[in-house]
């Protein structure tokens, strides 16, 4: 019999880079169920028609990612938990709207939570720590995330949830921070407290980085290369003053903190056509962006 593919270990054996590949948004609609996560997530679970709409609808309309979230080794039957929005301001204010659902109309509430102004944030709040476990969407999400989901939640046992589909399954183990819009790849038990407990202590390291969700995937690159040159950073000591594209190449300049201007000049490559997910039946290339050069902006003239 043929071994099953899995595309975690094919894109490691390719030496496939993680850099820039987190996924776009600011904000995060989670909604707990208990019960096993079909492979389209929330749209599967077979709510009311016009009670996926409304939040599907409000969703799209703000720009929000839906993922339904569980404490790791709860399967328990039924769907019934807590919901929230979680939302990131460029200026780096979180705010966070929790509440629970019994009945299925309860979830109405997301659409309205949306429409509001978002409660002032509060310092005091800790972010929430998503690893990616949807087994029925990709094979190796569930293999590698449950790991990292047992020793986090062993960690962080109030901070820690598995969720569904984030996004490159390739890179699993996957860890998404909540709301601050950090993506972590290629993590196992071990590095991934490390990672964490780096994060949370106000540092982010540049190796297992996927990218920021507020940046598009050049951006990424970009801070990425600034932190392997300059060292582990705050998540908001980079920031992005300009980005230029002439064809596939592009060009980012940052505001580093105690480093001043830097330029990162970038190239998009085409990967060869592979396999990318598990379920994949085609295979399919990915946009690479190669760091060219890196360099001081002379701000002296």
């Amino acid at each position: 019999m043929t071994a099953a593919f899995l595309c975690a270990e094919a894109a490691r054996l390719r030496g496939d880079s993680m850099v820039g590949t987190a996924a776009p948004g600011r904000t995060w609609i989670l909604i707990e169920h208990r019960g096993g996560w079909p492979p389209n997530g929330f749209d599967g679970l077979g709510l009311p028609v016009h009670v996926t709409t409304a939040v599907n609808t409000a969703a799209r309309n703000n720009g929000a990612r839906i993922l339904l979230i569980r404490r790791h080794g709860r399967r328990l039957r039924g769907g019934s938990g807590a919901w929230a929005v979680l939302r990131h301001a460029t200026n780096g204010a979180h705010s966070q709207q929790w509440g629970r659902w019994h009945d299925d109309h309860d979830l109405l509430a997301i659409p309205e939570a949306l429409a509001r102004t978002p409660p002032p944030p509060d310092p005091d709040t800790q972010p929430v720590l998503l690893v990616c476990a949807h087994g029925q969407h990709d094979a190796c999400c569930s293999v590698r995330g449950r790991p990292v989901a047992r020793a986090l939640a062993e960690r962080w046992p109030e901070l820690v949830w598995e969720c569904s589909h984030v996004g490159g399954d390739r890179f699993a183990a996957n860890i998404v921070i909540a709301p601050d819009g950090v993506y972590y790849g290629n993590l196992n038990a071990d590095n991934a407290v490390a990672t964490v407990e780096q994060h949370l202590s106000g540092l982010i390291h540049p190796d297992h980085l996927r990218g920021y969700t507020d940046l598009t995937p050049p951006q990424q690159t970009a801070v990425v290369a600034a932190l392997r040159r300059f060292g582990p950073a705050g998540r908001h000591d980079l920031i992005v003053q300009r980005t230029e594209r002439d064809e596939d190449h592009w060009r980012v300049d940052l505001l580093v903190a105690d480093h001043g201007p830097v330029r990162v000049d970038l190239l998009a490559r085409r990967t060869t056509p592979y396999q990318l997910t598990c379920r994949g039946q085609q295979p399919t290339s990915a946009v690479h962006y190669e760091v060219l050069d890196l360099q001081p902006i002379d701000t002296s003239s």
